[in-house]
């Protein structure tokens, strides 16, 4: 076949590159030999194919060569366009398209139903500089740390099993049928965090995400029974807002894990065990909460969250709980952001009708318009369907930023040799050239959460002798990318943990690997005083299926990060288009220069470099 490209990440091909703002005019060109036409078609959000008959133009020194090409403007509405190319060749019609992965870049030729490349179309959002800024630091907080005097755990709950050591592992005490019979505490509170917080602030860290800490029966607290007072195992509003003041003496933002898809059923709203004096929708249709839940049977059929009953699911758009949640004037929202919390983490934001994500992000801005509003996302944030509908978190009217598990997917397929440093660079690309650049520097990047195994323990299970120093390249990763980093409280002195409720062990004290904790905080450092790692674009070099190679690049500032997965060998490489000297940060400093625009390296089993450019 004749040749034939469009290539969506190189700005000969499409421009700007990535997502667009509304009203912007994009330039989207293609070549190809020996063709007759080629047509532009427009998918847009409606299902409606424009066909646009592009420009053609001879390739100036070629025979039979041609350059199309076609301006659009992308309209003033958000949301997200797709294209692709039909293409006349005599009397041959075929189709240009994405690849078959769909990661944007150079496409392929399809007889027919090809796959379609993507454009995002956004409203702006700015998103505040503290958060993009700065790293994050996750606490569960019954696992942290308990800070009463001689670790006295107060207002126990009735049948709860409480730990007879810190250092035990968790367990969860099930009954026959499977269902928690028992909840079981360590006794981290606030008080324990108040005390550590100028251990949190020596990480680099100036934002503590808590996952939810408002009352409920169990000890992960994603069963919310009040979303008004603080658990009272944790402490209490005044201990929250001291916490919050505390931290911001430091520089130091509070966001909180919002869990508004569910409430629990032994709460003050469902009240499904008599426990609270309110009137529950359990108990009654006259319930002033009624209204929240969707019962197929009042009272002992109703829509719960993925199945579990001690779970229902809310009506999030019930007139009365968006009230409650968001516009009264003593709302959940109001309460605690008066108080000093910054921002919101939604749990399950695909369960979240859009609408409720909007409404709550424009409440939040306008309380306090250096808030951020995230929420937990496990896949391409920018075109996730769930539940038969496109969502439009990243639109402009939604989150800020979302849970970056395709990184932490991606940095533990590449150490563990599933995909080489290629296919690395290409699914980053892809969710660059999809995501609003906002956005994109807003992602929280984990290597690790409360519903993750622990990643050294990940990274053991695949070299068991290895682990730690895999470990050590994965921060180098974390840390370097654009993005917001998360440290999973205990991953930065390798606590290890399987999977719930093995991955919510409490926090080790006296028992840290200072090694690993070392090697954090040299990078929480660089990062935090480094404009070009918060800030700077990313260039990726290819040079060796096992060395991953990236430039970023701020002004005129520039930093390289190496990094060799390879566990045995030693490998040499060259990195083109790099021009002048570089200080060496891992080698006592000493200095690279290129030659001849190539910059040649080596790097041992398992090794990393830190490259600054030396201005000129």
């Amino acid at each position: 076949m004749s040749y034939t490209m469009h290539d969506s990440q190189n700005l000969w091909f499409r421009n700007p590159f990535g997502a667009v703002s509304t009203g912007t005019d994009v330039m989207i060109k293609f070549e190809g030999d020996n063709i007759d036409e080629v047509c532009l078609n427009i998918v847009h959000q409606d299902s409606r194919i424009e066909n646009l008959v592009m420009d053609r133009y001879a390739k100036e020194g070629y025979i039979n060569s041609w350059l199309f090409e076609k301006k659009i403007n992308v309209g003033e509405t958000e949301g997200l366009l797709f294209y692709f190319f039909k293409i006349k060749q005599g009397s041959n019609t075929f189709f240009y398209g994405n690849n078959q992965e769909s990661l944007g870049g150079a496409g392929q030729t399809y007889d027919y139903n090809p796959k379609w490349y993507q454009i995002t179309v956004y409203k702006k959002n700015i998103i505040p500089e503290w958060y993009k800024d700065g790293i994050i630091y996750q606490i569960f907080v019954d696992r942290f740390y308990n800070g009463n005097k001689n670790n006295k755990i107060e207002n126990k709950k009735p049948n709860s099993f409480i730990y007879g050591s810190w250092n035990d592992r968790p367990i969860y005490v099930k009954n026959q049928s499977g269902a928690i019979e028992r909840w079981d505490f360590y006794g981290g509170n606030l008080l324990g965090i108040i005390k550590k917080l100028m251990y949190i602030k020596s990480l680099g860290v100036n934002t503590i995400y808590l996952n939810p800490i408002f009352e409920s029966v169990s000890s992960h607290k994603y069963d919310t029974g009040d979303y008004m007072s603080i658990d009272p195992m944790f402490g209490n509003d005044e201990i929250f807002k001291h916490l919050c003041e505390e931290a911001e003496n430091l520089d130091i933002h509070i966001i909180l894990d919002g869990v508004f898809s569910h409430t629990g059923a032994d709460s003050r709203y469902f009240n499904k065990h008599g426990t609270y004096p309110e009137l529950g929708a359990y108990q009654s249709k006259e319930s002033p909460y009624y209204s929240w839940y969707n019962f197929s049977e009042h009272p002992n059929k109703y829509d719960c969250w993925w199945g579990f009953d001690n779970q229902p699911n809310v009506n999030e758009l019930a007139p009365s709980y968006l009230d409650y949640i968001i516009y009264n004037e003593n709302s959940v929202i109001k309460k605690w952001m008066s108080l000093g919390v910054f921002g919101w983490r939604l749990d399950v934001a695909d369960e979240l009708p859009d609408e409720f994500i909007k409404r709550l992000k424009s409440k939040i801005r306008e309380l306090n318009d250096q808030s951020i509003l995230l929420g937990e996302v496990w896949e391409d944030a920018s075109n996730k369907i769930s539940y038969g509908d496109r969502r439009k978190y990243f639109y402009g009217e939604e989150l800020d930023g979302t849970t970056n598990y395709p990184l932490r997917e991606l940095i533990i397929n590449f150490l563990c040799n599933r995909i080489d440093s290629e296919m690395f660079k290409r699914r980053f690309i892809s969710l660059k050239e999809n995501y609003p650049p906002e956005n994109f520097y807003s992602q929280m990047n984990i290597i690790g959460t409360h519903d993750t195994e622990r990643i050294l323990t990940v990274l053991n299970r695949e070299c068991c002798d290895k682990g730690a120093d895999l470990l050590k390249l994965a921060v180098t990763i974390q840390m370097t990318v654009p993005g917001v980093p998360l440290i999973y409280y205990g991953d930065e002195v390798g606590l290890l943990g399987e999977a719930d409720p093995d991955n919510r062990r409490p926090y080790p004290w006296g028992f840290e690997d200072k090694d690993i904790l070392i090697y954090y905080k040299r990078f929480t450092s660089l990062r935090k005083h480094s404009e070009v790692l918060k800030k700077g674009d990313i260039r990726f070099f290819y040079t060796h299926r096992d060395i991953l190679a990236f430039e970023r690049l701020y002004k005129r500032e520039s930093i390289i990060i190496l990094v060799n997965r390879n566990k045995s060998e030693v490998i040499k490489f060259d990195i083109g288009g790099i021009r002048g000297a570089f200080k060496n940060l891992f080698r006592n400093e000493e200095i690279h220069h290129s030659a001849n625009g190539m910059l040649s390296m080596s790097l041992s089993p398992l090794g990393v470099d830190v490259l600054i450019k030396i201005k000129d």
